[in-house]
């Protein structure tokens, strides 16, 4: 087995054109099987937005028992939070590392090298075509819960077009983040307890459990440091909060420098990966 794919040789422009068909049809493909397979993908939504809606029912609770603000941040703040709480949520479904090990125990992995683009380029434009549907059937769930929660939501159109953004920013980033601890894999089948551990430090320093605000200032500290809030709190926030125009657009300049730090680590463990399995593989 040879090193690594055999990328086509084409010309910049040829090779840009067929990229951009090779994801358009892709995402295309999703779009139709989401629509095709639509009650099995809404009942996945539904579980994807349990957590979610597990919190705010939580917060806001405690919210109107505490007379109706925690720490400044009211029920109906805490309400519209969590509800585009569980759009980020969807939108932050990624191929995490044990789908890498999934594909390499199947045999699916050598399958992927003999394509003429690298295996990421499907991942990414697989679930953005999927999301494109997920958006889609969100909405009458984000409409049923404000109805009972009574979010405080009135964003500007900078906040919405930020956020439009923001959100596919922090799906870019939890892909090459994933990817490059999915690079694991190719040196241990157990790889858990690594990823158990990402997982967990996410939870606490992402914004993903409690708005960050709640967090202790020490938590806030390391978390300005670390990528978790820029695919959980900055995009909630840019719709949610009151951020001033400096930091919404200062925000995705920043998600756009952990999306290409991501994609450095990856590319770097990508090498290391193809150089063992190709090892070993021959």
């Amino acid at each position: 087995m040879s090193a690594g794919p055999q990328y086509a040789r084409l010309p910049e422009a040829g090779r840009f054109r067929s990229i951009v068909d090779f994801y358009l049809t892709t995402m295309r493909t999703s779009v139709q099987q989401q629509f095709q397979y639509r009650v099995a993908t809404y009942f996945y939504m539904f579980g994807m937005v349990a957590e979610p809606v597990i919190y705010l029912v939580v917060w806001t609770t405690i919210a109107e028992q505490r007379g109706g603000s925690i720490q400044g941040l009211s029920a109906g703040y805490f309400a519209a939070y969590y509800i585009v709480w569980t759009l980020v949520r969807n939108m932050n479904i990624v191929y995490g590392a044990p789908y890498w090990e999934h594909r390499i125990r199947e045999g699916r992995f050598s399958g992927d090298l003999l394509r003429p683009l690298h295996p990421i380029h499907n991942d990414i434009a697989y679930f953005a075509g999927s999301k494109v549907v997920w958006i889609l059937l969100w909405l009458p769930i984000a409409f049923a819960l404000t109805l009972v929660f009574d979010p405080l939501l009135d964003p500007t159109a900078l906040e919405m077009g930020v956020f439009a953004v923001a959100i596919w920013g922090a799906y870019l980033i939890r892909t090459m983040f994933m990817s490059a601890l999915g690079m694991l894999c190719f040196w241990t089948t157990r790889g858990a307890a690594v990823f158990n551990l990402y997982m967990t430090s996410e939870l606490l320093l992402s914004g993903r459990l409690v708005p960050l605000p709640l967090m202790p200032d020490w938590v806030e500290s390391i978390a300005r440091f670390l990528p978790f809030q820029w695919a959980f709190f900055f995009p909630i926030e840019s719709l949610v909060g009151d951020l001033s125009a400096r930091e919404l657009l200062g925000g995705l300049v920043v998600q756009a420098f952990w999306i290409l730090i991501g994609l450095g680590i990856f590319t770097l463990a990508w090498r290391s990966a193809i150089k063992r399995f190709s090892a070993v593989g021959g």
